[in-house]
């Protein structure tokens, strides 16, 4: 029987693995803020919000469209990851990169598009519902 050696990178437990976790998170927002999709869908929420409370939408209301941008958020961040594992992966252009890529990029517009939705409906109703 094969015996697997021990991992080269030692996991920090406690208190330390929590600092950890956030300095990795850190790291990936800053990695994410260097893509232009990013930072249009910050630009896109933060318009969002801002509509929001001038319609004067209840703390419900915008805490279901801050879900739903983190909800973005957190889809561009994969996104990117498939993007960056694949272009390490296979450099050339393969249908199976292709698609994987492409099926990322659908998973962002379904949450864009839910947003939105969620975002015209409410600013709708408070417009011309009341």
């Amino acid at each position: 029987m094969a015996e697997f050696s021990k991992s080269a990178v030692t996991k920090e437990t406690g208190i330390r693995h929590f600092f950890a976790a956030a300095g990795y998170s850190w790291g990936g927002f800053q990695r994410l803020l260097q893509e232009s999709a990013f930072r249009q869908e910050l630009l896109f929420a933060a318009a969002g919000l801002i509509l929001l409370v001038l319609v004067g939408a209840t703390l419900a209301e915008i805490m279901i469209a801050v879900v739903l941008f983190l909800g973005v958020f957190a889809v561009e961040a994969m996104n990117t990851a498939v993007e960056e594992v694949i272009d390490r992966i296979s450099p050339e252009i393969s249908n199976v990169g292709k698609h994987a890529k492409d099926l990322g990029s659908f998973a962002v517009l379904c949450m864009l598009v839910a947003s939105g939705l969620y975002l015209l409906y409410t600013i709708a109703s408070h417009l011309f519902f009341l």
